[in-house]
């Protein structure tokens, strides 16, 4: 899923395209994507955009008129620019908005269709989007603590909830997780003042070092390679390589359709993490460190 640095390159790069465009028209490959039936699509059509914006993971399309267009990628969902042409939209594209210096088409990989587009009318309606997840950018380390501490959760989830902190997803709280070297299911109202400390300043420096290094390798284009896996990634995605720290192969807890990456030498003191899976099938034969596995 596209998270915060992913995101804002994508509000970057849009905010330079459309700001200032109208409206020409909309086109929906699907009919399941629109989840909103107020304004209709047609009412955006000649519209000039005012600006464009994120909230959590959405991006906000502002229209003249306090219209707007909410955008929701969820895991598969993409962006992509073209320039206008009359030759019709590919069947992937589940949107497609023309504008007089281009085409933004959204497209979403497999079957299962996730993405979804909401039209609002009226500032106050972009309030229902709002999950109340704290800008980490805009907050003090009190600030911070305090949201941590508000549940008793696995660290990982705290960073992942909506509800607790914007733009975090599974990416990035693995890469954050490495960087402040610390287990991903340490109970946070277990953390002391200095952990969170660290901690919140991991957060910002991963967020912004992945935005500044999205934005280079963008430029002035338009960001097309939108992907959680990336080879510069410490622990994201990297079962079995090893830590760019420690060398040790880099271990996973898998769950539904996610799975947590960590280094067990550099953030759990050697220790396997059970997997809920893999640990109950090999029961006594599940090795409890790092050097009883390698």
């Amino acid at each position: 899923m596209p998270e915060l640095p992913d995101i804002t390159v994508y509000v970057e790069s849009l905010q330079r395209r459309l700001v200032g465009q109208s409206l020409a028209e909309v086109r929906l490959g699907t009919p399941f994507l629109l989840r909103t039936v107020d304004p209709p699509l047609t009412e955006l059509v000649d519209k000039r955009v005012v600006d464009v914006s994120r909230s959590g993971k959405r991006i906000i399309i502002e229209l003249d008129g306090e219209l707007f267009i909410v955008l929701h990628l969820m895991i598969a969902g993409r962006l992509h620019w073209k320039p206008r042409s009359n030759k019709p939209g590919k069947k992937s594209d589940l949107a497609a908005f023309e504008f007089p210096n281009g085409t933004l088409t959204l497209t979403e990989a497999g079957t299962k269709r996730r993405a979804s587009l909401h039209l609002v009318r009226g500032r106050a309606g972009l309030s229902d989007f709002d999950r109340g997840g704290l800008e980490v950018f805009g907050a003090t380390v009190d600030q911070f603590a305090d949201r941590l501490r508000v549940e008793s959760h696995t660290v990982k989830r705290s960073l992942t909830d909506p509800r607790l902190f914007s733009g975090i997803g599974n990416a990035y709280s693995d890469e954050i997780l490495h960087r402040a070297r610390m287990s991903p299911v340490k109970l946070t109202r277990r953390l002391a003042d200095e952990e969170i400390a660290t901690l919140f300043d991991a957060t910002r420096a991963v967020l912004v070092e992945w935005t500044e290094r999205l934005r280079a390798e963008t430029g002035e284009g338009f960001p097309e390679k939108v992907t959680a896996f990336r080879p510069e990634m410490a622990v994201h995605g990297k079962f079995g390589q090893p830590c760019p720290v420690c060398g040790t192969p880099v271990q996973r807890i898998r769950y539904a359709d996610n799975e947590t990456n960590y280094c067990a030498r550099c953030q759990t003191d050697g220790k396997l993490l059970a997997d809920r899976g893999l640990s109950r099938l090999l029961k006594e034969d599940w090795p409890r460190s790092i050097d009883e596995a390698v």
